[in-house]
């Protein structure tokens, strides 16, 4: 039986797809970095080896996946990046191009100009079968497409995949938005989300080019194992040099060496500490009370009181941060002598305003005025000092709330003081409002409902005039300062003209598991819908109770049988417990940045992460360990894409036995 002409034809449009770029990436690094001086010639380095990075080939996946077609005159081949032959004629056409967007949106009812779609089977980077919609062709049935699905369905190990392949309509109108839109996403687990805003990074950096490689994007998540986990994704698409942080690592300006209760977090966190903070900022402002004296040569010239007061009351007024403005108040206090100069008859300019502003008269008067202030050190003050910080939060907190700020230890210095992450939050704060804190072009923002509206307003100080990106979903909040409604958190982000999007369309967890998982919804968030499964599978559920403590160990080497990886969530206290029985019983496993098939993780840090089969140990232990237990739970629950096992001994929460 011969084969399949058409599959042998893509075949060869793939290979010599390769072909050209291998020759794409050998033009780049044969080209030389030459320039007039050293620095731009260091510049132009960078630039090209970024570019032949950018134009690498990982033969594990498909240079196009997609195809759509224009009548008989007009063919396009999708993939992650443009590829063209020697000639300039495009093999494969990036999947952010404007004419790429007909092959998500393309439907019978609006077919976007294109009557053919094709899809692509790869297995191992081979492409081994197609599957083709007429879009014009009224005979054709809607059917699901069958790659589309085996593609979402398709079980992963390691670091989590780009869904350029699988992006739907919806997803798409998340990720085409124009980069002076800010877009806050709320999806259930399993819709998306995280996978939308990163390739909507990777939209805007093909998009807005020029623009955003003077300015960057930023990327931000909840904690390092969450980084690891979505590290390749931006990468594979072509995208190497996009800065991902953590929101500690973002405040990063004091060494922490410790952790505040739940109750001081959340006081420190709150929105109303940005004005305890500007207030002991701006208390430092002294009126003057004594005439500026500066001698020039054999003349005495004065600044009145009423005149340093009115400038330093205009500098004040004009919004700009407390260091900006108080380098501009010599210079107002020389212009005032420039005056009083030129009436005299004397000629002047602008060195002479200059050196007259940099004199010791001028120096030491601004100092008394206006006397420069460290972050670090005035936050330090404000913790350890009860008069400074009784008088910053004058009817802003009660005395017992300025008690609970205060630090149990007086600190002897920056260096040594009990810093915790809440601090240093405080401490960007305080920077912020001395000066202003540089900010990139786009924000990707994940997990945002965790955030207290402190980290919020570092966060949105990062987007400067740019636009953020904000994913999240409201029912996953675990922290005790979690958001109540996005409206609040875009409001701390000083975005509140943000388009809301809701993805509803559950495309990894399984109807199962939404089901089970579904059921603490009404009590953890009663105005959150679940989301709505669209997978032919509906997916594995088993709850096993057990007085064996074994069964856990016996749970995993069930499903580790399966293919696909595993995800082994236990309340945090119990993690080297278990570790200890899987090694005792010789599963291989490791923990979250190690990339092992089977991989133990704690409930803490479960969030954001996804495996094909999950076994979660003792659900009450979990929910027991936090205030916001439950709704951990829910976040522990819907990280499986194929299947569940739950194994308990104590009894299940009461919500999850009510169907």
């Amino acid at each position: 039986m011969s084969a399949d002409p058409v599959l042998q034809s893509e075949r060869e449009h793939l290979r010599r797809a390769r072909a050209d770029l291998q020759a794409m990436r050998e033009h780049t690094l044969s080209l030389t970095a030459q320039s007039a001086d050293h620095v731009s010639t260091e510049y132009l380095k960078a630039s090209l080896y970024r570019r032949a990075k950018a134009l690498e080939d990982d033969p594990t996946l498909p240079l196009f996946f997609g195809r759509i077609d224009h009548g008989s005159s007009e063919t396009f081949h999708i993939g992650r990046r443009h590829v063209m032959d020697g000639h300039g004629d495009p093999m494969v056409v990036d999947w952010r191009a404007d004419v790429s967007r007909a092959f998500y949106r393309a439907t019978r009812d609006d077919p976007h100009g294109v009557t053919l779609r094709r899809r692509y089977g790869f297995a191992g980077g081979e492409l081994t079968s197609y599957e083709d919609e007429h879009l014009l062709d009224p005979g054709e049935a809607d059917v699901t497409s069958r790659i589309l699905t085996e593609e979402i369905e398709r079980p992963r190990v390691g670091p989590m995949r780009d869904i350029v392949a699988t992006i739907q309509p919806e997803q798409d109108e998340v990720v085409r938005a124009g980069l002076d839109t800010t877009v806050c996403v709320q999806g259930a687990p399993g819709t998306g989300k995280t996978a939308v805003g990163l390739h909507r990074a990777a939209y805007l950096l093909h998009t807005y080019r020029e623009r955003l490689a003077r300015t960057g994007v930023l990327v931000i998540g909840p904690n390092q194992a969450f980084l690891h986990y979505i590290a390749q994704v931006l990468p594979t698409l072509g995208e190497v040099d996009v800065r991902q942080v953590t929101v500690a690592e973002l405040v990063d300006g004091v060494p922490i060496r410790g952790a505040d209760d739940p109750e001081t977090a959340t006081l420190k966190g709150g929105a109303r500490m940005s004005d305890v903070i500007r207030n002991a900022i701006w208390s430092h402002l002294a009126e003057p009370t004594e005439t500026l004296y500066v001698t020039r040569g054999t003349r005495r010239w004065r600044v009145p009181v009423h005149e340093a007061a009115d400038a330093i009351r205009t500098l004040r007024e004009r919004g700009d941060g407390y260091t900006t403005a108080r380098a501009l108040l010599g210079q107002r206090l020389a212009h005032r002598i420039l005056l009083r100069m030129e009436a005299a008859g004397e000629i002047t300019d602008d060195r002479v305003q200059n050196a007259v502003a940099r004199s010791r008269p001028v120096k030491d008067y601004v100092d008394r005025l206006w006397p420069a202030l460290d972050p670090v050190k005035l936050v330090m003050r404000l913790l350890s000092e009860p008069e400074l910080l009784a008088a910053a939060a004058d009817g802003i907190l009660d005395a017992d709330e300025q008690r609970t700020l205060l630090w149990r230890k007086p600190a002897r210095g920056p260096k040594t003081a009990p810093w915790s992450h809440a601090d240093a939050v405080l401490v960007d704060e305080a920077r912020a409002a001395l000066e202003r804190v540089p900010g990139v072009g786009h924000v990707v923002l994940d997990e945002a409902q965790d955030l207290s509206p402190m980290e919020l307003r570092a966060v949105g100080r990062r987007a400067g005039t740019g636009s953020l990106t904000v994913l999240g979903d409201i029912a996953q909040g675990t922290t005790p300062w979690a958001t109540p409604s996005w409206p609040e958190a875009l409001r701390h982000l000083a975005r509140d003209d943000a388009h809301l999007e809701i993805l509803r369309k559950g495309y990894r967890v399984p109807a199962a598991v939404v089901e089970f998982a579904g059921r603490l919804l009404p009590v953890i968030a009663p105005g959150i819908a679940p989301p709505e499964p669209v997978r032919s599978n509906p997916g594995r559920l088993a709850i096993v109770r057990a007085d064996d403590p074994g069964a856990v160990v016996g749970a995993v080497a069930d499903v580790a049988a399966r293919e696909g990886s595993v995800g082994v969530i236990v309340a945090d206290a119990a993690v080297a417990e278990t570790a200890a029985a899987l090694d005792r019983a010789g599963i291989a496993h490791g923990q979250l940045a190690d990339d092992h098939r089977v991989t133990l993780v704690p409930a803490t840090l479960a969030k954001g992460l996804e495996y094909d089969h999950v076994v979660v140990a003792e659900p009450a232990a979990i929910v027991a360990a936090e205030p916001a237990g439950l709704r951990r739970l829910y976040v522990v629950l819907t990280r499986a894409v194929s299947s569940l096992t739950v194994v308990h001994r104590e009894p299940l929460p009461d919500p999850l036995t009510h169907q």
